[in-house]
């Protein structure tokens, strides 16, 4: 890879300048300043040339106190050359890990998305703010556009949506807009408005801002009731039933149903129609965490039965930066119900939300959202899909469940290397390696505890030798086990079998 920072030598004279004696500051400075940004776009075409070079390392591994002798870190007190600037950006990407390389499963957000990143691009050199129309007109059009087509793809007419800081607060979202639709006096009394104490349901493998909102909104975590999950992951919705009558006869207020769409390990979806009918019958807000699973709501082979009743539900996280490709961050959350988001959230600040401006102020964002400043996460999903379409994203996510079904049959023929733990619902795979002193022993508890001790090493060897970077987790029920993330269009049928391979090189002799 050649990120060699004297491969991005600038011209004697502009090597020697500083930030200072280019635009804006020395408004003459154009040919310097292009000289100066085609150097930076070198640098970042070279770290995309490398993220998809089968040939390069996933990350050039080093510990802390290693990496902190190979970077220079320090702020200075006089500003450093345009030149140090260019290695500086070489240096970063250099010992940064590629998750855009086809050797890296180990996130759910994979992959680099070239028509996304080119919106990124552009969003930064906008540096704008999302709150109202009038500072970002453009961009609030394009918002606007995508997250109706968003909602009807949900299976809505209507409603209301926005863009988020990632999955946790677009939960955090939903949680604030039930308990308001709910008691909307709580916005000015607080705690007094309510009738007792609010109680909330989520299965017990969901992610843990769902918890998180009850320590944060004032339930405090006892009040956060966790419903056990099938062997699948899925949760009980028997046991839902139960629980919330168990509350009830204590004289709390069951309110929020949390129902997860592609649980973080698992990849688990929630039997969402069942989970409806008793947040129906008991007078629940239902919420689905799509924040993962979501872009298999463009999928008609998969969409069904994962999201079937998906459309009954009051609220529905989706993170288009995870199935869907789209650069970090890029979550969204939308409300079947149009106005909750503004008469949850709005503060009526006259100095930023003035309500006699010459436009139509409906466009406004601010004033519905808790942040006030907002980042322009739209420009680079709007140009995403432009550039795919709908169907384009269709044939996405199923390329990527089809990848996910191969590596399952690999794993089935080397029965004697890998043991499935489950057949996927999503792109996450769950194995076992098994090496060549446990095969052909008996697979009990006994045998899983000792293949949880080594994937931990296997990780460190591929994270040492950076040719792989494959996760690994525990659950309530197994110890350590790898999960493998299909979610990068990069990845081949190839990547796939050299996953495996190498994984086994890794840990044969364990």
């Amino acid at each position: 890879m050649s990120l060699n920072p004297n491969g991005y030598k600038l011209s004697d004279r502009t090597g020697k300048l500083t930030a200072y004696d280019i635009l804006p500051t020395t408004v003459t400075a154009v040919p310097e300043t292009r000289e100066f940004l085609l150097k930076i776009i070198d640098v970042l075409l070279d770290f995309v040339k490398a993220s998809n070079d089968r040939n390069e390392k996933v990350l050039d591994f080093h510990h802390p106190e290693d990496m902190k002798r190979l970077l220079d870190l320090e702020i200075p007190d006089r500003a450093v050359t345009l030149q140090q600037l260019v290695e500086d950006c070489a240096t970063t990407l250099k010992y940064q890990v590629k998750t855009g390389h086809p050797h890296f499963f180990n996130q759910l957000s994979c992959g680099l998305d070239i028509i996304s990143m080119a919106g990124e691009w552009l969003t930064a050199t906008a540096n704008t703010n999302m709150f109202t129309y009038e500072i970002a007109p453009v961009f609030i059009l394009m918002e606007t556009v995508v997250l109706t087509k968003m909602r009807e793809i949900i299976g809505w007419q209507g409603g209301d949506s926005i863009l988020a800081p990632g999955g946790s607060i677009s939960n955090l979202y939903a949680f604030l807009a039930a308990r308001h639709k709910m008691f909307p006096n709580y916005k000015e009394h607080g705690s007094a408005a309510l009738p007792g104490q609010l109680v909330m349901f989520t299965s017990d493998q969901c992610h843990y801002s769902v918890k998180s909102c009850a320590a944060v909104c004032g339930l405090g975590t006892d009040n956060c009731v966790m419903v056990p999950s099938d062997e699948r992951g899925r949760m009980i919705t028997k046991e839902l039933e139960r629980l919330i009558l168990e509350r009830k006869a204590k004289g709390h207020v069951p309110f929020f149903v949390n129902a997860t769409a592609g649980t973080t390990v698992l990849g688990a979806f929630d039997n969402l129609n069942e989970i409806a009918d008793i947040c129906q019958k008991y007078n629940c807000w239902m919420h689905v965490d799509a924040a993962w699973g979501g872009g298999l709501l463009l999928s008609r082979r998969h969409r069904h039965p994962r999201f079937t009743g998906v459309e009954r539900a009051q609220s529905v996280t989706w993170n288009p930066h995870k199935l869907m490709g789209a650069l970090l961050q890029c979550s969204t959350i939308h409300f079947k119900e149009d106005g909750l988001l503004i008469s949850c959230n709005q503060m009526s600040a006259e100095y930023l939300f003035m309500t006699d401006k010459q436009y139509d102020i409906s466009y406004d964002t601010g004033d519905k959202v808790i942040q006030c400043g907002r980042h322009n996460d739209i420009f680079k999903l709007w140009l995403q899909w432009r550039s795919k379409g709908t169907e384009g994203f269709e044939r996405q996510q199923d390329r990527l469940m089809e990848l996910t079904h191969y590596q399952v049959k690999r794993i089935k023929e080397q029965s004697d290397r890998f043991h499935l733990i489950m057949e996927p619902e999503c792109v996450n795979v769950s194995f076992w390696y098994v090496p060549k002193r446990l095969r052909g022993v008996p697979h009990d508890k006994r045998k899983e505890q000792e293949l949880g001790k080594i994937c931990p090493i296997i990780k460190g060897r591929m994270m040492q030798k950076g040719s792989l970077m494959v996760g690994y987790q525990p659950d309530d029920r197994r110890p350590n086990f790898f999960r493998s993330i299909i979610s990068s269009s990069a990845v081949t049928e190839q990547d796939v079998d050299y996953m495996l391979d190498e994984i086994h090189r890794l840990g044969d002799d364990l």
